[in-house]
């Protein structure tokens, strides 16, 4: 049976919510995920607490989740984003994280606005991640921003994807994400630039980070599986998407969806029913209470 790795993103998800998530619950949820067999876990990102005020106990999150009584056995890859050398440097003294995850993004109008850095300050950081992340026995996962499309009104294409993920390689990159940054490529289009990349960087494994409206995430699951990937991002109920792609926050590909159209085509997730279903109600109950600012009426 074929197999696959599943990526879920907390961190994606809950960088957009209105209200802060206290620490404690935010450790109960990623301690139930692990629990649940989730193995790989975009939890926390090191950043301006200005910026992202949601990520501003990552330090804190973290300490108390390797504090936690995991059932034996039960280790995960803990992913922490960064974007700067400060950031990196606060990962690394967080020893709980295993994966420091960099988004490098091949627009330049987007570079400004998420890190303010240009190309060449961009790729010295990645060398500098993946340099200091070897010396510390830790991993490194780069996701390639507006990898399947850029709506800036910028050169384009996967050529540039290609000598993107030929330069990763040579700087010792083992673990891509292609991102689907603000979620407008079509399934086709998705599967169109994973075929013409997925062969060009032998030894690296090649997954995908999206963003889509609902009722065509299926469909873009499946392009990128039928064009080879078998690595794959998501978050419970869909929740997130980058808040500085735009106005318009389109959210990530529902964890569900994910497993749900893999599952039809017979592929091991390492999730069962049962275990999906409490994350997704327990996604649920969090999103419910934190979604909507103070002030405002919930759901019904």
């Amino acid at each position: 049976m074929d197999q696959v790795t599943i990526v879920e993103c907390p961190r994606d998800a809950w960088q957009g919510l209105q209200q802060i998530i206290p620490t404690e619950e935010k450790v109960n949820y990623l301690s139930a995920l692990v629990s649940l067999g989730f193995r790989h876990i975009d939890a926390v990102s090191f950043v301006s607490p200005k910026q992202v005020p949601q990520m501003a106990d990552s330090e804190a999150v973290m300490e108390q989740l390797s504090r936690a009584k995991l059932p034996p056995g039960d280790k995960a890859e803990i992913i922490g984003i960064v974007v700067n050398a400060q950031g990196l440097d606060r990962a690394l003294s967080t020893p709980f994280v295993t994966t420091m995850g960099y988004p490098y993004s091949i627009s330049a109008y987007f570079r400004r606005a998420n890190a303010n850095m240009s190309r060449d300050e961009s790729r010295r950081l990645v060398e500098k991640i993946h340099h200091k992340t070897k010396a510390a026995q830790r991993k490194a996962v780069v996701y390639i921003s507006m990898a399947f499309g850029n709506p800036y009104d910028e050169p384009w294409g996967p050529e540039i994807v290609e000598e993107t993920l030929v330069w990763l390689k040579d700087v010792g990159a083992t673990t891509v994400s292609l991102a689907d940054t603000v979620g407008t490529a079509s399934a086709d289009e998705v599967a169109n630039v994973y075929r013409a990349v997925k062969d060009c960087v032998a030894g690296v494994e090649i997954g995908v980070h999206l963003h889509s409206q609902q009722d065509c995430a299926a469909e873009k699951v499946l392009a990128a599986y039928e064009a080879g990937c078998r690595r794959f991002d998501g978050a419970l109920t869909g929740l997130g998407g980058c808040p500085f792609a735009g106005d318009e926050l389109v959210g990530n590909i529902p964890t569900e969806t994910i497993l749900t159209t893999l599952a039809s085509r017979g592929v091991a997730t390492g999730i069962d029913t049962k275990s999906l279903a409490v994350a997704c109600a327990m996604t649920g109950e969090l999103r419910a209470r934190y979604a909507h600012g103070p002030n405002e009426p919930k759901p019904n």
